[in-house]
């Protein structure tokens, strides 16, 4: 071929290589899955420094406190997070079932009551949760450690807004504002409580699980009001002004269903840290945490698949598209499995060095991290189950699965604990995942019609 006849070849070419690549770029863009996919890689990226920020924090405290003062902070920072995932009652992970369906079809004024109302519910409810909890503690002051009074105190004083950033996620989520869903409660509060701990540190204030907890209750307010007033201003610009219905009966009598499912996992992740409390010192109890919440990193991938999904289940639900739904199902899991495993793998390996670095003795609950590794997993490998079968009107039989496998973990917990410290709480807690893993599996087969599992994912 001549120089010439080549040349035109190439110029002829190059925009037409420039076209498919346009065209590529187009269809990313634009593709349904692809929003999931860039919304996953959002979150992850969020979750991934906050997950940053959470463990150098963790590390900067159990240096800063000491493993007893730690341990206890845990401990107190446990029951917070176990209360405000139950006292929003499911609320929040409504939201990307009704906001959608809504908006879909045109019912404007119960989208506004929906949104207005679903925020106020959740702050009094978790106000009311927040004064009884406060009333029990002080009931049980004799027979408490004195050690736990205040911080659970401030615990109670932190409650409120901490669960109504469960509510403002949801809503955010349900509009595909992950910015707005998470940067506040993910990377705001952790660097407030890092900043508020180095300042007292730097006064020559006694770094306590008191202090700790006063801190964190500030970074809670701080952060949720930040998070509302500008939801708010996106809320106003996204849905215009107007009447507002409420159907408290609906939403509550869809949200109860789910709460008990997501109650019963947070019950799953926190079982082992309360029970384990009641047998060993505040310090293995630290020494436990530090390596859970390192391998509890590897969650994170399950967290950013799971929370840009569930709306798109309820969508292809639905448009009556199983097809669809299946084959996005079967995406979704491969989406968190092969990360996951990959990760728990380099958790493992660098998993002592990392101990050390929350101090001497930390690297004692290394057979932590191998253990719960299993349940990790098990998780994993059947992606977000869980979310598919509550978008899905599922929600009892879901619940039920999760009830079966916390009695199988506390029963397992204060079997092994007393006796193997936290081995045997881990292995509690990673046998009652895979329960969980299991039973989630065999209702989405039997009830669905779906394969939630990593092999074979399409439908026979």
């Amino acid at each position: 071929m001549a120089l010439s006849e080549t040349n035109d070849v190439k110029r002829t070419a190059a925009p037409a290589l420039l076209l498919r690549l346009r065209r590529r770029a187009a269809e990313w863009l634009d593709g349904e899955h692809s929003l999931t996919q860039r919304m996953a890689g959002t979150a992850f990226a969020i979750r991934i420094a906050s997950a940053g920020i959470m463990f150098g924090s963790q590390v900067l405290l159990a240096r800063w406190m000491g493993g007893a003062e730690f341990g206890i902070y845990v401990y107190v920072g446990t029951w917070l997070i176990l209360v405000g995932d139950l006292v929003h009652l499911g609320v929040p992970l409504t939201a990307q079932r009704f906001v959608p369906e809504y908006t879909q079809a045109g019912s404007i004024d119960l989208l506004r009551g929906y949104l207005a109302g679903s925020q106020w519910t959740t702050f009094a409810v978790a106000s009311v949760a927040a004064a009884a909890g406060a009333l029990i503690v002080r009931a049980l002051e004799n027979s408490l450690d004195g050690a736990v009074i205040m911080p659970f105190y401030l615990a109670c004083a932190a409650l409120p807004f901490y669960a109504l950033t469960f509510m403002m996620d949801g809503l955010a989520r349900a509009y595909n504002w992950i910015n707005l869903a998470l940067l506040s409660p993910y990377i705001l509060r952790p660097l407030i409580v890092i900043a508020g701990m180095a300042a007292l540190r730097i006064a020559g204030v006694t770094l306590d699980a008191t202090a700790a907890m006063a801190v964190l209750a500030g970074a809670t307010w701080l952060t949720a009001l930040n998070q509302l007033l500008r939801l708010d201003r996106r809320l106003k610009s996204a849905v215009a002004p107007g009447y507002k219905a409420y159907d408290f009966r609906l939403w509550l009598g869809t949200a109860l269903p789910i709460i008990l499912v997501w109650g019963m996992y947070t019950l799953l992740t926190s079982t082992d840290i309360l029970v384990l409390k009641q047998f060993r010192p505040a310090e293995d109890v630290a020494h436990y945490y530090a390596a859970a919440k390192t391998l509890a990193l590897v969650s994170i991938i399950h967290f950013a698949v799971a929370a840009t999904a569930a709306h798109r289940f309820t969508a292809y639900h639905a448009a009556g598209d199983r097809d669809g739904l299946a084959a996005f199902a079967g995406e979704t899991i491969r989406w968190v499995f092969w990360p996951s495993l990959i990760a728990c793998l380099l958790v493992i390996v660098l998993g002592r060095p990392v101990l050390m670095l929350f101090g001497e003795g930390f690297v004692a609950g290394y057979p932590v991290m191998a253990i719960l590794a299993v349940g990790q997993l098990a998780r994993a490998s059947i992606g977000p189950a869980e979310r598919l079968l509550n978008m899905l009107g599922q929600q009892r039989i879901c619940a039920l699965a999760y009830a079966a496998a916390f009695t199988f973990n506390i029963m397992a917990c204060i079997a092994l604990a007393p006796a193997y410290g936290g081995v045997g709480a881990a292995s509690a807690t990673a046998g009652a995942f895979v329960v969980e893993s299991t039973l989630l599996y065999l209702i989405a087969r039997r009830r669905l019609g779906l394969h939630m599992f990593v092999w074979r994912t399409r439908q026979r």
